[in-house]
């Protein structure tokens, strides 16, 4: 049985990005995936979280997909975590909503990879600057998997840009088809398979 994998986007500046336009315009087309983008479809920050909710409880996979922005996420990412993860529905007593579930980050970062290692510029890899997110997954019963990351976006050239959107479609696809146990053990590798990444 196919997954249902929910991409949540939230980019406040996607006319100025040629990275992430090239990614969102690649999801593809099928209908176990979902997108939604947070900042088109809430400018004033109201989110819907009962229709939030509703998508969360109906996919098996969800991406919080944004750039890297000072080390986290978008203010709109935040909100929606802060708002529509809500305590007795997603965590604390009662809160099994996504148990069983799986999350992760697809992010870029204008830094290379390099300036994200202990002796780079930035001190820490994306994995720990990542850990709120992945702690969030946990607090929720759900699994949280290895990022994918497009690095180093300022200086990609068109056909680098190319090649990563393709690389993030076929991740797309592969995460549809992928069994529970496989989702599992790039978890706990801490490390999508060389097929996918």
């Amino acid at each position: 049985m196919a997954n249902r994998v929910l991409i949540l986007f939230a980019h406040p500046r996607l006319e100025h990005s040629r990275v992430n336009q090239r990614l969102w315009q690649h999801i593809p087309d099928r209908p176990e995936i979902s997108r939604v983008d947070l900042y088109d479809l809430y400018p004033d920050y109201n989110i819907d979280v009962v229709r939030e909710q509703e998508l969360l409880t109906q996919h098996d996979i969800i991406v919080w997909m944004h750039p890297f922005y000072w080390y986290s996420a978008p203010p709109l990412m935040k909100q929606w975590i802060d708002r529509v993860l809500e305590f007795g529905w997603a965590y604390g007593p009662g809160g099994n909503a996504l148990q069983g579930k799986f999350f992760f980050n697809a992010i870029t970062t204008g830094g290379a990879e390099t300036a994200y290692q202990p002796e780079g510029h930035n001190r820490y890899t994306i994995n720990e600057y990542l850990r709120p997110f992945e702690q969030t997954a946990r607090l929720c019963k759900a699994t949280y998997l290895p990022p994918h990351a497009v690095q180093g976006t300022h200086r990609l050239l068109e056909e680098e840009i190319q090649q990563a959107a393709l690389r993030f479609q076929s991740l797309l696809h592969q995460l549809v088809d992928a069994s529970s146990a496989s989702l599992q053990a790039c978890a706990t590798h801490n490390r999508l398979p060389s097929i996918i990444h």
